[in-house]
């Protein structure tokens, strides 16, 4: 199946991945917010299939600005069902890729510190998760 993705579309599933991953460096403010946003980055680069050429593709106009954890929130994990749902749409199998991808780069982002992410950070996994699944 053929996916045709406008501007505004590409634009929501960059918005949705890198906020994802900003809003991880951001609930972990205390630790290594850099290694988190890095290690998510890098996550996120090496996606495959549609999203990964969306993903890759540096175009401007994500704005990930907030300032508080609660006004990037705000943004993002809208964006993140509305991916979702975009995706689910044309292909559902997308949307699976979609989804993993965004799950591999928070985890990428959560593990800066020896052993598992610290429970802020375990929270906002779970809160991007849930706003993946409500599409």
């Amino acid at each position: 199946m053929s996916i045709t993705l406008s501007d505004q579309d590409q634009l929501t599933l960059r918005t949705a991945a890198y906020g994802a991953v900003t809003l991880i460096a951001a609930a972990d403010a205390a630790g290594k917010p850099h290694k988190a946003a890095t290690n998510g980055s890098i996550a996120l680069y090496s996606a495959t299939g549609l999203v990964g050429h969306v993903l890759a593709d540096k175009s401007t106009g994500v704005n990930l600005d907030g300032k508080s954890v609660a006004a990037i929130a705000d943004h993002v994990l809208p964006a993140l069902t509305a991916a979702m749902s975009l995706l689910k749409q044309q292909d559902p199998a997308e949307a699976d890729n979609f989804r993993n991808t965004v799950i591999v780069a928070v985890e990428a982002a959560a593990r800066t510190h020896e052993g598992r992410p610290g429970p802020t950070p375990a929270d906002m996994i779970r809160k991007i998760t849930a706003a993946l699944d409500a599409a």
